[in-house]
């Protein structure tokens, strides 16, 4: 198969118009060709977005108990421009995260639409005070032995930790060897988290939210992501959870390899308002939010293709804006050998939009067209 004649952002993300020759599930070379394929003039061919950070989407929930979820989320994920994802679990007992992962595993290499890298493991070693929309009875300190059985089940590329609760520096030691550890629903100051970047954090869930903010006084957590080099940062771009001027400035602090997008959507994203679940709590979807019934945003009900557009018009440098959703966080997640950009040998999951970019014109996972 090939494509011709798009607006391609290769390798280096930097545009061109060219050809992209696929050969099975890869992409065997980038380059003008006389061949005939699939005419995709004033067009723009970028990799396929990657959500690292999902729990749920159309009434399924990775969580919800449903052997079939995970399956459900891939093809509807495909349909809106997600080539690949990290179905993302809450705090819950052990055994219900148990029987979660197992469904998740047998779900992997049988997706009909995007495809799963392993598990985001958002609880449920996290801090009470900052729970946000997970159940504190489910609430554990961090437990390196409850971490490794569920890996054992399904591979976790993310595990999420409060670096300030206890056994959290040694925890993150361990865990570090296995999957990226990130910094999340904490109450850590600028010290303690410091001290757990050194320790081996390399990233945070959804910046800003559930973590102390920036102050005069004190950095907190997010000052303390700002004020590194090596620590990568989600951000929910739906307008709601940021708002666009703090997304500029921070795009423009963490520069553009560090920035990544997640949805953190819950089973409500591509419905409409109404009742719904996450995490087995009651979530009320009105006017694009998702909330717990005192207020709580409880996920968000977007995804990554429309997040870009709302970076795109908020002004976020389009390159950057690409990188976001594509090659950053798969070197997030250590999936960027095979996927995350356009070029040979990785595989073909590649997006085309319209010139604008504010339209999906096809998406091919795996070299297999979906749409």
């Amino acid at each position: 198969m090939i494509i011709k004649n798009a607006l391609v952002y290769g390798k280096d993300f930097n545009a061109e118009t060219n050809d992209i020759i696929i050969d099975g599930e890869k992409i065997s070379s980038i380059e003008k060709t006389d061949k005939e394929g699939l005419d995709f003039s004033g067009c723009v061919a970028v990799p396929g977005f990657i959500d690292i950070h999902i729990h749920g989407c159309n009434m399924a929930d990775a969580t919800d108990g449903n052997p079939e979820s995970a399956a459900l989320m891939s093809k509807w994920l495909a349909k809106n421009g997600i080539t690949s994802f990290c179905p993302t679990t809450m705090t819950l007992s052990i055994d219900t995260l148990k029987k979660c992962f197992g469904y998740i595993s047998d779900t992997m290499g049988k997706e009909e639409g995007a495809y799963i890298h392993g598990i985001n493991m958002e609880g449920p070693f996290i801090a009470p005070e900052k729970k946000g929309a997970q159940a504190e009875e489910h609430i554990l300190e961090p437990d390196f032995e409850i971490f490794s059985e569920l890996n054992s089940i399904c591979p976790v590329k993310l595990v999420d930790i409060a670096p300030e609760r206890k056994g959290a520096d040694e925890f993150i030691k361990k865990a570090k060897e296995i999957c990226t550890v990130s910094a999340a629903h904490t109450t850590a100051d600028y010290s303690t988290a410091k001290k757990a970047i050194d320790a081996g954090i390399s990233h945070t869930t959804h910046l800003y939210n559930a973590m102390n903010g920036i102050g005069s006084r004190e950095a907190g957590m997010v000052g303390a992501v700002l004020d590194s080099d090596n620590v990568n940062a989600e951000l929910i771009c739906d307008g709601i959870h940021i708002c666009p001027a703090t997304l500029r400035i921070t795009f423009k602090a963490l520069g553009e390899n560090r920035t990544i997008v997640i949805s953190d959507a819950m089973m409500a994203a591509g419905l409409q308002d109404g009742e719904y679940t996450l995490g087995g709590q009651k979530v009320i979807k009105a006017n694009g939010a998702a909330r717990l019934e005192d207020g709580t945003l409880a996920g968000s009900s977007t995804n990554l293709f429309d997040e870009f557009k709302n970076l795109i018009s908020f002004g976020i440098p389009v390159r950057q804006a690409i990188k976001s959703v594509t090659i950053n966080p798969a070197k997030a997640i250590g999936a960027d050998k095979i996927t995350g950009s356009l070029e040979k040998g990785k595989n073909a999951d590649i997006l085309i939009l319209s010139e604008d970019l504010t339209q999906i014109k096809a998406v091919f996972v795996k070299g297999k067209r979906i749409i």
